[in-house]
Parts: C-alpha cells; sequence; structure tokens
C-alpha cells in the first residue's frame, strides 16, 4: 500500500520485507551481531544504506531511518536450553524467514513459520513447545501463560525500516519535506531509546510472573551456526558472502 501510494508511511519489520528485497535478509543471520551497538552500527552505515537505497529503488519508497524491533529469545515449555542440543526435538515457532527456519533446523530445532496469530492456542494445546520472541511480545500477547522457560539466546536484534511513499512524498511541498526527513532522523534515537526501555520493563514484569531466565553457552551456538555452513548456504540470496562478512566485521 505504501508503494503504491494509497497509505505514507509504515514500519516494516526486515522480515516481512526479505520477499521484496532479498538483501536485508543479511539482517536476519542469527548471530550475526555482537551486541546492540554493532546492531545500530551497521544499519547507520554503508550496509544499511545500500539496503535502503535497494528498498528504494525495487519498491519506490523511501526509507527515512531504521527503527529497532527488539532483541529475540527462545522460549519454551518443555526444559532451559543452555546449549544447542538443548533444543533437540522442540517444535519451536520463528519468524517467516528463511534462513531462521534453516539456522534452527541447524540447531536441532523442528521448526515452523506457523501465523503468529494462531501461536497462543498452539502452544497451549501442545502443537508447539514454544517460540522465540522478544520479551515484549512475550508479555503483551501473553505467552507467559503457556510457557515457563526463557533462554537468552539473543540471536536476533529486529531491524525495522520507517518507509514513506515516494509518490506521497513527491506531492509534498520541498520544506515540508525538509522537515518529514528531520522529523524521521530525530525519531529514529526515540524509537530506539523507547524500545530499549520497554524491553527492560517487560523483562521485570516477566520475571515477576514467574517465568524462568537463564544464560545460554553464545559460543557453542555460534559454532553450531557455523560448522553446519547456515551463512554460507544462504549467502547468494543475501547479495554474497561479502555482504555477510562486511555485516560480521563492521566495528
Amino acid at each position: 500500500m505504501v508503494k503504491l501510494g494509497v497509505i505514507s508511511s509504515t514500519a516494516a519489520s526486515a522480515a516481512s520485507l526479505g520477499p521484496f528485497v532479498p538483501e536485508i535478509d543479511v539482517l536476519n543471520f542469527p548471530f550475526i551481531f555482537r551486541d546492540l551497538d554493532h546492531f545500530y552500527a551497521v544499519l547507520d552505515g554503508p550496509v544499511g544504506e545500500r539496503i535502503g537505497e535497494k528498498i528504494e529503488n525495487d519498491l519506490d519508497t523511501l526509507v527515512l531511518g531504521w527503527w529497532f524491533a527488539g532483541v529475540r529469545n527462545v522460549w519454551n515449555e518443555q526444559r532451559p536450553v543452555y546449549v544447542p542440543d538443548d533444543l533437540q526435538g522442540l517444535k519451536i515457532r520463528v519468524i517467516g524467514s528463511s534462513i531462521v527456519l534453516d539456522a534452527f533446523d541447524t540447531l536441532g530445532a523442528q521448526a515452523t513459520t506457523m501465523s503468529f496469530g494462531e501461536l497462543y492456542s498452539a502452544t497451549q494445546q501442545g502443537v508447539l513447545d514454544g517460540a522465540e520472541s522478544d520479551h515484549t511480545d512475550l508479555l503483551v500477547e501473553k505467552f507467559y501463560e503457556v510457557t515457563k522457560f526463557v533462554s537468552l539466546t539473543e540471536h536476533l536484534y529486529l531491524a525495522v525500516p520507517l518507509t514513506y511513499s515516494k509518490k506521497k512524498f513527491d506531492r509534498l511541498a520541498p520544506d515540508v519535506q525538509d522537515a518529514l526527513r528531520m522529523a524521521a532522523r530525530e525519531s529514529v534515537q526515540i524509537q530506539r531509546t523507547a524500545m530499549e526501555a520497554n524491553n527492560e520493563k517487560s523483562l521485570l514484569a516477566l520475571k515477576e510472573l514467574g517465568l524462568e531466565f537463564n544464560e545460554v553457552d553464545g559460543v557453542k551456538f555460534r559454532q553450531k551456526i557455523s560448522t553446519g555452513q547456515v551463512y554460507e548456504r544462504n549467502a547468494e540470496h543475501v547479495g554474497g558472502v561479502g555482504m555477510i562478512d562486511e555485516v560480521i566485521n563492521h566495528q
């Protein structure tokens, strides 16, 4: 609808844009980011700029900035997950990305991309053992009612390009265009800070509700992804190994 100019703007997740702009899926490789600072640096650097230009060219849609949609962790009803072997046999719902699906299968889970709207009932009925999400979704969607263990894998940092219809933008007066771009730039830091704060608030609330949180051995997860050649197998889809290496090595 933004592309067609039916609506002016939307914040669309990197996962949802993957089918239209495959290069954005480089941001959806599990464990590709060291931490939040690394994630922001990539979005605000050359990689984020090139992906933004690709979105603009392919979808006739401006990218006015990169927002943040939380850090995702694995949760389930059966047992804590400390190392990849603990995922063996667990039926886990993941976001709609072929790369994330491949990664979780490689880690040993039985991964599926079931509709988010069906996740609560599927977990409640035992069709699924759990899923991966950020703390806010876990709280707001009341998944804490149907799960017990949250393992802090921090495998995904979700990027959200703030998009604006080029058709709508071109009809604005130049001073309004300038004001819109300025407001969008200012929104980036405000939104990121708000999301970080909301994530921490949700974490505290979930602990009070009785969920059990545990740290994981991140080195073993990264080793499993590496030996399973998840990055190499999906490199062509996102523009080549060079693109992946540029993200990993960005300082």
